[in-house]
C-alpha cells in the first residue's frame, strides 16, 4: 500500500527563491512523524507546500497514488486535515459549529451538515473527553481547549493524513500533555500525523520517526532513536546537545 503522503526530491520556497531543497518524506498510516528544525528553516513553508497552498519549485507531492496538482481543494481536504499552531477568530462560533465545518470535505457544494455529521463530530469530541465543550463559544475556551477541539475536528473530518504546525507551541505544561495524548490517539486510530515541534523531548515522546531540516535541506530522516542523536541535533541547532536515557526508557535532550 502506498504512503498516505509522500514528497520526492521536493524544493519549496516563496516565489522563485528556494528555502528547502531535496526533501523526501513519507507518512504512513498510524504513525507520528515529527519535523524539527531551527526558526527560519522552512518548516511552515514545507507544510504549506505539502497541503497545496504553495506551488512547489521542484519535485512532487502525492496523496496516496494521486499527484497533488491533480486534486481539487475538496479532494485534498477529504484526504488531508490541518491543525494550526493556534486558533484565533473574532467570531463566537460554538465548538460544535467549528467541528461541523470539517464536514464540508465530505459533502456536496450546496449540502449542509446534518444529523450524521453532528453525531460524528460529537463522537470525536467524546473520544478526547471534551464533549462538554460542544456548546461553548470558541472565544471563551482556553488555548489548550481550542487545540483539543481542532484535533477532534481533524478526527471528524475523517482524513487519513493530518498536518500539525507546532500544535503545542503556546500551551502550558498540562495542556501540552493533554494535546500530546490526543495526537497519539489520532495516530493509534489509524491516521498518519506529521507535526512540527521545537522540542526534541516532545518529538522523542510522541514520534515514531523524525525529519530534521536545516541549512536549506533535510539533514536526516528515520526512526527517532536513530536520527535524533547528539551529533545530528548539535549540527541542526548549532549548539552542543547531549542525550540521556531516563529510567522509564524515555529520551531526554540537554543543551
Amino acid at each position: 500500500m502506498s504512503p498516505l503522503l509522500q514528497a520526492r526530491d521536493l524544493t519549496v520556497g516563496h516565489g522563485a527563491k528556494p528555502i528547502l531543497s531535496g526533501v523526501g518524506l513519507t507518512l504512513e498510516r498510524g504513525e507520528v512523524l515529527c519535523l524539527l528544525g531551527p526558526n527560519g528553516a522552512g518548516k511552515t513553508t514545507l507544510f504549506r507546500s505539502l497541503m497545496g497552498l504553495l506551488p512547489v519549485l521542484g519535485g512532487e507531492v502525492r496523496l496516496r497514488e494521486a499527484a497533488l496538482p491533480t486534486l481539487s481543494r475538496r479532494d485534498i481536504a477529504a484526504r488531508l486535515a490541518y491543525v494550526p499552531q493556534a486558533l484565533t477568530t473574532p467570531f463566537a462560533f460554538r465548538a460544535i459549529d467549528l467541528m461541523l465545518m470539517a464536514a464540508a470535505a465530505r459533502l456536496g457544494p450546496f449540502a449542509q451538515p446534518g444529523r450524521a455529521e453532528r453525531e460524528r463530530a460529537l463522537a470525536a469530541m467524546a473520544k478526547l473527553g471534551i464533549a462538554d465543550l460542544a456548546e461553548a463559544e470558541i472565544t471563551r475556551l482556553s488555548g489548550g481547549q481550542r487545540q483539543m477541539v481542532l484535533i477532534a475536528r481533524a478526527m471528524a473530518q475523517g482524513a487519513e493524513a493530518v498536518v500539525m504546525d507546532e500544535p503545542t507551541a503556546s500551551l502550558d505544561f498540562a495542556n501540552r500533555i493533554r494535546v500530546g495524548r490526543a495526537i497519539r490517539q489520532l495516530a493509534d486510530d489509524g491516521a498518519g500525523v506529521i507535526l512540527s515541534t521545537h522540542d526534541p523531548d516532545q518529538a522523542a515522546a510522541l514520534g515514531d520517526r523524525a525529519l530534521l531540516v536545516g541549512r536549506g535541506g533535510a539533514l536526516a530522516m528515520g526512526k527517532v532513536a536513530e536520527v535524533m542523536t547528539p551529533a545530528t541535533l548539535s549540527e541542526l541547532y548549532g549548539i552542543p546537545v547531549r542525550r540521556e536515557l531516563l529510567t522509564d526508557g524515555a529520551l531526554h535532550f540537554r543543551g
